[in-house]
């Protein structure tokens, strides 16, 4: 139990605040917290449930099951002149029902005489804003390190006793990496995740450290709202980006170390913009490769909600799960389609751009933004302008060096010799082609080999794809300039 939950929750109570706010899955730890305090508070410790009724948590009373509705709990609570302090587990579903938020407000309004306090405790609890000015909210503090580290041992004892004296293998520097993982764990799922992982096999290892990550993701979002990317690209895949890899290079100390060297701020975020199928996801994709942390990637379409203010909710929810698996790198693909401002949604576009950006502003966790963005106009002003994020990279289409090497990086992927190629022909012929052009034109030359009975393409069979082919630079001429005329001057070249 941490002493500064103590103290957190004493400096509440003795602030005569009527009404307590927990939200927390950890019942257990919560009532051991009042307990352990209710000596120091001089009240009568009193726990309710729908199932269970009223309890006066004493050795010698047995719980109260006609109290176990709850206009009828509250309305003892308002009657008793007993001062007590009365944890009430689960009662969100009830604080719709106007006579319940009015039996709560009356015992708030009569907190000078009756000294009654009220605990509410969920998973999740929105307050009427009746009540809000009677009420504050008890945040428990998550273990930190050190904490952790007991928990794992503890857990490997436990192991250990149960087999026979056996020891759990596991080298400091993979301990270390669960430790880091398991921050912004609760200590119950801090526990389940590491007993699964010893249990395992009696070991941890590096993939069980791939599946603590994804124990971790799956508490912490588990509406599907963060996807954990596995197979984050390495910058090897990618041809091109020379600014933006060198960019990155130099921040990759004051990002991922715990104490990084004083003067280097840790690094906020970019955003890349640029013509379609030039490689930006694949760029967010590889940052998180580079510097050796979980992507995770946000579906902002996913957090929309028919229901008023559940949007929001969510955007803070998912944003709350990103911090707590700091040290990681947030990815927000096409964030454009989730910010355009319009008037068909109420507002909700502005709430959650205003969300975003108050997050921004005051993250202090090592969450790494990268958003890419397809088209600049639709975003708002707000997001794009310096401060809020570090850089805006520009992605252009790849120059004749870089469309070799993506030839190169595809022909090899289908485990096809370049060498077998002309590639400075091919390159010549690809110009105004994005990444993901090339990589059809290889493909379709695949397919028309296999087709024809050829065992391989060659490279007259990828002119001949590449001759078939209208790419994006042709097809929206105007639209692709008129960007690239944009960009000229408010953004860095990623190449």
């Amino acid at each position: 139990m941490s002493l500064q939950d103590v103290h957190d929750l004493e400096l509440i109570v003795n602030s005569r605040i009527p009404i307590v706010v927990i939200e927390s899955h950890e019942e257990d730890r919560i009532l051991e917290l009042f307990q352990r305090l209710a000596p120091r508070l001089g009240t009568p410790l009193y726990r309710w449930t729908a199932t269970e009724g009223l309890h006066r948590l004493a050795r010698d009373h047995t719980p109260q099951r006609h109290a176990a509705k709850p206009a009828e709990l509250l309305a003892q609570i308002k009657a008793t002149t007993l001062p007590g302090t009365y944890l009430l587990f689960d009662f969100h579903p009830y604080l719709a029902d106007p006579i319940h938020v009015r039996y709560l407000k009356d015992i708030a309004q009569r907190y000078d005489t009756l000294r009654h306090t009220v605990v509410l405790v969920s998973h999740a609890l929105d307050i009427p804003s009746e009540l809000e000015r009677y009420s504050a909210r008890l945040s428990l503090k998550l273990p930190d390190a050190d904490a952790l580290r007991r928990l794992v041992a503890e857990e490997a004892a436990e192991w250990g006793r149960r087999h026979g004296g056996r020891k759990v293998r596991a080298g400091r520097d993979a301990l270390e990496h669960l430790v880091r993982n398991l921050s912004g764990l609760t200590d119950s799922d801090a526990r389940r995740v590491v007993r699964n992982a010893i249990y395992d096999d009696g070991s941890l290892s590096g993939e069980d450290l791939v599946r603590v990550i994804e124990a971790k993701r799956d508490i912490l979002s588990p509406d599907g709202m963060l996807s954990l990317e596995y197979d984050t690209a390495r910058f090897s895949e990618i041809g091109g980006l020379t600014n933006l890899k060198l960019w990155l290079d130099k921040r990759r100390v004051a990002f991922t170390e715990p104490h990084p060297p004083p003067g280097l701020d840790p690094p906020k975020g970019i955003l890349l913009v640029g013509v379609q199928g030039c490689g930006k996801s694949l760029a967010a994709k590889a940052v998180a490769g580079l510097w050796g942390v979980p992507l995770l990637h946000l579906d902002l379409g996913a957090l929309y909600n028919k229901f008023f203010g559940e949007t929001e909710r969510n955007v803070r929810e998912v944003l709350r799960a990103a911090e707590a698996m700091a040290p990681c790198v947030l990815w927000i693909d096409e964030i454009e389609k989730g910010l355009s401002a319009g008037d068909y949604d109420s507002g909700t576009s502005r709430r959650v751009l205003g969300t975003l950006l108050t997050w921004m502003a005051e993250n202090t966790a090592s969450v790494f933004l990268v958003a890419t963005a397809n088209d600049i106009s639709a975003l708002p002003p707000e997001l794009v302008r310096k401060g809020r994020l570090d850089e805006i990279f520009f992605v252009d289409l790849p120059e004749a060096d870089v469309r070799r090497r993506i030839f190169e990086i595809h022909l090899a992927k289908r485990e096809l010799d370049p060498e077998r190629f002309d590639l400075d022909q091919l390159a010549q012929r690809t110009a105004g082609f994005s990444g993901a052009e090339i990589e059809q034109a290889v493909v379709s030359a695949c397919y028309t080999a296999h087709a024809g009975n050829t065992r391989q393409p060659d490279t007259g069979l990828l002119l001949h794809e590449i001759g078939q082919t209208r790419p994006l630079s042709i097809l929206m001429a105007e639209r692709i300039e008129g960007l690239r005329a944009w960009a000229s001057q408010r953004t860095v070249p990623a190449g």
